[in-house]
């Protein structure tokens, strides 16, 4: 079912992205970091690789510890009444923000996620630049979702509402919408807000991780608003198109400066801890997205 529902957004994606290319082609006020032809064919090959490689890697291990942690648990929640499904769709996006928070938050995880962020640009073909092939990482962040197993949520439906999450984020990556209804931007994930997680500039990094829902960040200190002009991309880019190499960057520098470490605590440091982080203090960088490092 879920592999499914991808395939049947497919056709409303690529609409999409040609609306929105046809929208850019148009506009003489354009972005600067819109879109690029290379940059978009990019995205879209990253995509379609991950397409063929993906179902298992991505979809069964991940959630191997949830339909362990379902099997185990005492409670269980029916379908058949409809708040569940509300309950379900808040306990699931509550699970994503702190999966994306640890994303950008532990190098490991970091080396699948960075690769949708390392488009230099922002727009819907960015929305489907997506890691495949990293299973370590998929394991450990599908830990995220044991909660909502053990509450009782039916395996299948935590599967299909976060899939369904993940359907949402697509329209929210692009910089043709500006700002919605006010209570709609306080309450839910937004172009706008997006837009700013996507920023690799200061005041914009490791911000505004929800899913659907933007008020997990208001709760819990992630949130930003915009304050200076966006620069999207990493803090130090990885100038290449190849998507293979858009894919594995970030885990082969993590593997060398692994490899080069002089003591257990180090290694343990730059797999575990934040980007940026050094096991020589004088040459640590911020707290950021870096290629060494959606």
């Amino acid at each position: 079912m879920i592999p499914d529902l991808f395939i049947y957004a497919v056709p409303a994606f690529s609409l999409l992205m040609l609306v929105e290319w046809i929208a850019d082609r148009r506009d003489p006020d354009r972005p600067a970091n819109g879109m690029t032809g290379r940059d978009s064919a990019a995205n879209i090959a990253t995509y379609a690789i991950g397409r063929f490689v993906k179902p298992f890697v991505a979809q069964i291990i991940p959630f191997s510890t949830v339909v362990l942690a379902a099997q185990l648990t005492p409670l269980h929640l029916s379908p058949r009444d409809w708040w569940v499904w509300v309950l379900g769709l808040v306990v699931t996006d509550f699970c994503y923000y702190w999966a994306h928070r640890a994303d950008h938050r532990i190098r490991l995880l970091w080396t699948s996620h960075s690769v949708h962020h390392s488009s230099r640009f922002f727009n819907f073909s960015t929305a489907i630049r997506l890691p495949w092939a990293h299973p370590i990482a998929a394991q450990l962040r599908g830990m995220c979702w044991i909660p909502a197993a053990l509450m009782g949520f039916p395996v299948w439906m935590i599967f299909l509402l976060q899939t369904i999450g993940l359907l949402y984020q697509f329209p929210i990556h692009t910089q043709r919408v500006d700002t919605l209804w006010q209570p709609i931007e306080f309450l839910f994930n937004t172009p706008a807000h997006h837009r700013i997680h996507h920023g690799s500039n200061q005041p914009y990094l490791d911000t505004n991780y929800g899913g659907v829902f933007i008020i997990w960040d208001r709760m819990f200190g992630s949130f930003a608003a915009v304050s200076e002009p966006i620069r999207y991309g990493l803090t130090k880019n990885i100038g290449t198109d190849n998507p293979v190499k858009v894919n594995y960057a970030e885990l082969m520098n993590l593997v060398r400066d692994v490899r080069h470490a002089d003591t257990w605590k180090g290694r343990l440091g730059y797999i575990f801890g934040p980007p940026g982080w050094s096991e020589h203090p004088a040459e640590q960088l911020e707290p950021v997205r870096t290629p060494a490092t959606i």
